[in-house]
């Protein structure tokens, strides 16, 4: 039987780590960086690296998306003093979710999904309505799932350790650190 071909739209290795295992025995994957939220370039740099190093270790291939980070404050010029978790971050979600679609249809991937509901400070039922929403649109199937189940966010962590992989700690974009920082 033959697999059909996942994108997977990923936001860091450490969280990729959490979900590849699962979804490998199942997919044809491919994974997707495309994070231009994330503040500042050498964050995303750093980021991207790390995703390339476990992504070699696991024998993955890895699409990094342009850095565009005019795009992200295009998508959410106007909620920039929105909490952590409001509606900046959903337009941030359906930013990342639009550009994975529209680059699975484009190259010829089945469906598309996100490692973003793996994160204990994510709600995955919102980012599934957007990616539903963004899957609707584009005309790809959407993954729906909340990768928290199973241990998810442990075999993430666990995961860091054993490939020693950077673990950030705010979510990527210029609110989420000046907040990490304010609190």
């Amino acid at each position: 039987m033959t697999k059909k071909k996942l994108l997977l739209h990923s936001c860091c290795g450490p969280c990729s780590s959490g979900v590849i295992e699962g979804l490998l025995d199942e997919f044809d994957m491919t994974v997707y960086y495309y994070n231009p939220n994330i503040y500042p370039r050498e964050e995303f740099d750093k980021r991207a690296n790390e995703q390339l190093k476990y992504l070699q270790i696991m024998n993955l291939p890895c699409v990094v998306g342009e850095y565009d980070d005019k795009a992200y404050y295009t998508a959410v010029k106007g909620l920039e003093n929105e909490p952590e978790g409001g509606k900046r971050c959903a337009e941030c979600f359906k930013l990342r979710l639009l550009a994975t679609a529209k680059y699975a249809k484009e190259h010829g991937f089945d469906i598309f999904t996100t490692t973003m509901s793996v994160s204990p400070h994510k709600d995955f039922e919102l980012l599934n309505e957007i990616g539903k929403a963004v899957s609707e649109e584009v005309g790809i199937d959407y993954l729906w799932a909340n990768f928290k189940k199973k241990d998810g966010y442990l075999k993430s962590i666990r995961n860091s350790q054993k490939y020693n992989l950077y673990r950030q700690n705010y979510c990527g974009c210029v609110y989420s650190l000046n907040s990490r920082v304010e609190h």
